[in-house]
């Protein structure tokens, strides 16, 4: 089985999320994610990540999130809204940080997206990463990040924690942006 291109048209969800209510978790079948995604398992505590199976141009949608749950916020959670914690309950959960993300988390869409900045698109065996403080606005537990990127931003802790002028640099969901402006950091 070849995998999907980046033009492949997927059915519209059942249920697509409403614009007035973001917080709205859709109701979506479970796509194949063994084909787009191989989860290397390593043993320790938060070692295991995740690396692409596809190549796709930036901007292509890479995934939908499909059958999350509400949640307590928790290191494996995502903030999906304001007030909306979910378990992403698929191998999605793999997918770690980055200061240089190779993809998107769009809440609002509910969809993973390669990243518009990712110079050449995702490529087989990239790792797979996204920007956790684009969706989180207090993490329940920070970390010390370990990307070595040139931009790397050390200590990551929610969006919350950082300074708004950095964060101007990446692609952030609506209720970040949301409360930043009530912080007064944007």
């Amino acid at each position: 089985m070849s995998p999907p291109s980046a033009t492949t048209e997927t059915a519209p969800p059942a249920n697509p999320p409403s614009k007035q209510d973001p917080s709205k978790i859709p109701a979506w079948v479970q796509p194949d994610l063994t084909r787009l995604l191989r989860v290397n398992h390593v043993p320790g505590s938060y070692t295991s990540y995740a690396t692409s199976l596809v190549a796709l141009p930036a901007g292509a949608v890479f995934a939908r999130i499909t059958s999350p749950t509400p949640a307590s916020p928790a290191y494996s959670t995502v903030q999906a809204s304001r007030d909306l914690h979910i378990e992403l309950n698929s191998d999605l959960l793999y997918i770690n940080h980055s200061c240089r993300p190779s993809l998107v988390f769009d809440m609002e869409k509910w969809e993973v997206r390669v990243s518009e900045d990712l110079e050449g698109g995702l490529k087989v065996g990239d790792l797979l990463t996204f920007f956790y403080p684009s969706t989180e606005w207090a993490m329940a537990q920070k970390f010390e990040c370990t990307c070595e990127e040139k931009t790397c931003l050390g200590w990551i802790g929610g969006a919350k924690e950082m300074d708004g002028a950095v964060l101007k640099g990446y692609r952030l969901n609506s209720h970040i942006e949301a409360l930043l402006r009530e912080e007064g950091k944007w």
